[in-house]
């Protein structure tokens, strides 16, 4: 087994919502964040998300729909997949509460708890969100009977269940608590656990009998057992607690970091470490329970009209000036602001004018003065001592706002020395150095300083911005000098070989017109509002069912997809079908990156002859629709082996 350092971080497994905001992405934003910094530093690092699909609200939302619970989840789970694909977001496993795999140890502990005694039958009468899956008791409601949560009408329920003997463990959760002050996170949240433990922990439900779509009781399967019980066990279901392979929780727990919302803080810190602890299972290291991301004033959601879509804004603005503004703006364990005007300040003022300022002045200097290579530097003077001192510290500084989960700290002190080298190059004047006398050593000294700084910077902006250090690497002429683009090459300045030849190219990321885009978002609502006007098709001619049946249809995994040269609309790929590999041609350059292609299955064409275009020999076709708007490829909604066949 490695003997690295380990770091497993965690989201909470989202509930399939049928509409994506931005507040979905922000949790996981910052959990990919924290696991790209830790494999950065060289940690053996395991992240994961997911899926909660059971419960009632699921099963009556896919009624309501006219679908099966599976069949309503399995199309809302692709959009949030598609989500992360799009924010660049790289988990190592997404775990769906549906899997065998999950129900298993959901029924095993459930079992374990019940045979230790801290489980028993009685019946349930009381006070029940659907909306939250949340007991309450009559205390907790006030006059109005309204969820304390979310402000919605709870229901009278009576029923017979399954009790957790809770408050047999809330001295022991307590004094653990009090043992362990970096538990919950931040202390606000933590002060009040303990206050909400000290009124008294009630035995909790942990099943139900009146709708079917959960994981059943072991012992009793007219009951499913309480979808928070089901839901919070992923976190070691994942892992293979209790299977006979278990490598992956005996390397990574307890060692975890669950990063909630604080409106779950409550079930991540009571009800799951008493889980633990009935079950004799260590508990995990740290929970951060961060603030909303505000809309308005309030908490966004579909009944307020104030949902904001991250896939348009990603599609809009790109994904790592999204992550930038997510991570930026959500101060450390309160709740932070969202409005598309700020957005775009912080994309023009961080990111145009001081980030992508810096790289382009930096770079624009050495081509008019160096001939478009790096310099060697001379002696550097006090000035230059202090911007290498700044850069020298800063991986520490950011290491310690990271360990503390405090995103926009580590990004301000970034900027710190992103504005001052901005300021260096007003105070060294290059461009007076360059027509002095006797000067070349000290411009040389000035520019070298620069792109240093400029390398430091770009190496810790990576967990933040996974996209934008390729396009730095590639300006600055080191794209193939992995060495000096690591954790470790911050311990040394002056890596960056001189004589290197400089590829000055576009803007990072180029100004925004302020009133240009918010007019455009503004139509975009507009039209969105309007109904929309069928348009009329012109159908092909008829066929038989025998012309049909000609065509062999089969589902195709993606192995291999690069560009093809000289051809800005076609990709080559190499695909699966069977036993069989073909190679075809497609034009769908403009709509997918290569490498985000392999893996996914596709809808083939496999009798269609085959075709020579641009020299390469196509057999094949991959099918997708196209609109106005853009172009997809057709792919099943649920994983198909390669070669079956579509009927």
């Amino acid at each position: 087994m490695s003997n690295k350092e380990r770091f497993y971080v965690t989201t909470p497994i989202y509930y399939p919502s049928d509409r994506l905001h931005i507040g979905h992405a922000l949790t996981t934003t910052m959990a990919d964040t924290l696991a790209r910094y830790n494999r950065l530093q060289g940690k053996e690092v395991w992240f994961l998300t997911g899926s909660d699909e059971h419960g009632q609200k699921i099963q009556r939302k896919a009624e309501d729909a006219g679908l099966t619970p599976i069949e309503y989840v399995d199309k809302i789970v692709a959009t949030f997949q598609h989500l992360w694909e799009q924010l660049d977001i790289q988990y190592d496993d997404f775990i769906r509460t549906s899997e065998d795999r999950h129900k298993e140890v959901v029924q095993y502990i459930f079992k374990k708890i019940y045979d230790k005694g801290d489980i028993y039958k009685s019946e349930y009468e009381g006070w029940y969100c659907t909306p939250c899956e949340t007991f309450w008791a009559q205390r907790q409601l006030g006059e109005e009977k309204v969820c304390p949560d979310c402000s919605r009408p709870v229901e009278l329920l009576k029923e017979e269940s399954y009790f957790f003997k809770m408050g047999k463990y809330a001295h022991r959760l307590l004094e653990f608590i009090e043992n362990n002050p970096e538990f919950i996170q931040p202390v606000t949240r933590k002060n009040e656990m303990v206050n909400f433990i000290k009124q008294g922990l009630e035995d909790l439900c942990v099943s139900r009998t009146t709708f079917k779509w959960g994981i059943p009781v072991p012992i009793d399967e007219r009951h499913v057992i309480y979808v928070w019980f089901d839901a919070l066990t992923n976190y070691i279901s994942a892992l293979g607690y209790s299977k006979e392979n278990d490598e992956l929780f005996q390397k990574f727990w307890p060692s975890a970091i669950h990063l909630v919302g604080k409106d779950i803080v409550r079930f991540h810190t009571i009800i799951w470490p008493i889980i633990l602890m009935a079950a004799d299972i260590p508990l995990p290291k740290k929970v951060f329970g961060h603030g909303w991301l505000l809309v308005g004033g309030g908490k966004m959601s579909k009944s307020k009209g104030n949902v904001v879509d991250p896939l348009v804004l990603v599609d809009k603005y790109g994904s790592d000036a999204i992550r930038y503004f997510l991570l930026r703006e959500m101060p450390y364990g309160s709740d932070g602001y969202y409005s598309e005007e700020v957005l775009i300040e912080r994309i023009n003022t961080d990111l145009a004018n001081d980030f992508g300022n810096l790289l382009s002045r930096s770079t624009a200097m050495i081509n008019k003065f160096c001939g478009g290579s790096v310099p060697i530097p001379g002696k550097l003077e006090a000035i230059d001592e202090e911007l290498k001192k700044m850069a020298l510290e800063l991986p520490d500084k950011v290491d310690k706002f990271l360990d503390k989960i405090q995103f926009n700290g580590a990004l301000e002190e970034i900027w710190k020395i992103i504005n001052r080298a901005n300021k260096y190059i007003d105070e060294t004047a290059p461009w007076a150095l360059a027509k002095g006398e006797d000067t070349g050593e000290r411009l040389s000294t000035v520019l070298y300083t620069l792109i240093e700084v400029i390398r430091f910077v770009t190496i810790l902006i990576k967990p933040f911005m996974p996209k934008t250090p390729d396009k730095v690497w590639d300006q600055l002429g080191i794209s193939d000098k992995k060495e000096i683009q690591t954790w470790d090459s911050l311990g040394q300045w002056g890596l960056m070989p001189a004589a290197t030849r400089i590829n000055r190219g576009e803007a990072l990321f180029p100004r925004l017109d302020k009133e240009e885009m918010l007019q455009a978002s503004q139509a975009a609502e507009s039209t969105a509002s309007q109904p929309v006007e069928e348009r009329k098709i012109e159908i092909q001619p008829e066929i038989s069912i025998e012309d049909f049946m000609k065509v062999d249809l089969r589902v195709a995994e993606v192995l291999e997809a690069q560009k093809v040269e000289k051809a800005d609309k076609l990709l080559k790929l190499k695909l699966k079908v069977g036993n069989e590999e073909r190679t075809v041609v497609a034009g769908i350059a403009k709509y997918y990156e290569p490498e985000k292609l392999v893996g996914k299955k596709v809808a083939f064409v496999a009798n269609l002859k085959p075709a020579k275009l641009r020299g390469i020999m196509s057999q094949g076709m991959v099918l997708a629709a196209s609109d106005d708007d853009g172009l997809a490829l057709l792919i099943p909604d649920k994983d198909m082996a390669s070669g079956s066949k579509i009927k």
